[in-house]
């Protein structure tokens, strides 16, 4: 997802994003412990969406204060 893609999502569509790649990052964490991962360079693709999607939520917070 682009940053201005990011910067259009609403709230909820923030938290959403968070929560499925933390699902998704424990998946990969489970196949990656059984040897059967595929693409490893996807855990580090999730870790910064998850790290952008904060970050957005934390602007927004602050913004609405």
């Amino acid at each position: 997802m682009k940053k201005n893609e990011w910067k259009e999502l609403t709230v909820e569509e923030l938290r959403q994003q968070r929560q499925d790649a933390l699902k998704e990052l424990f998946n990969l964490r489970l196949q990656q412990t059984a040897g059967q991962l595929e693409k490893p360079s996807r855990i580090r693709e999730l870790r910064r969406d998850m790290a952008r999607a904060n970050t957005y939520l934390k602007q927004r917070a602050a913004a609405a204060r």
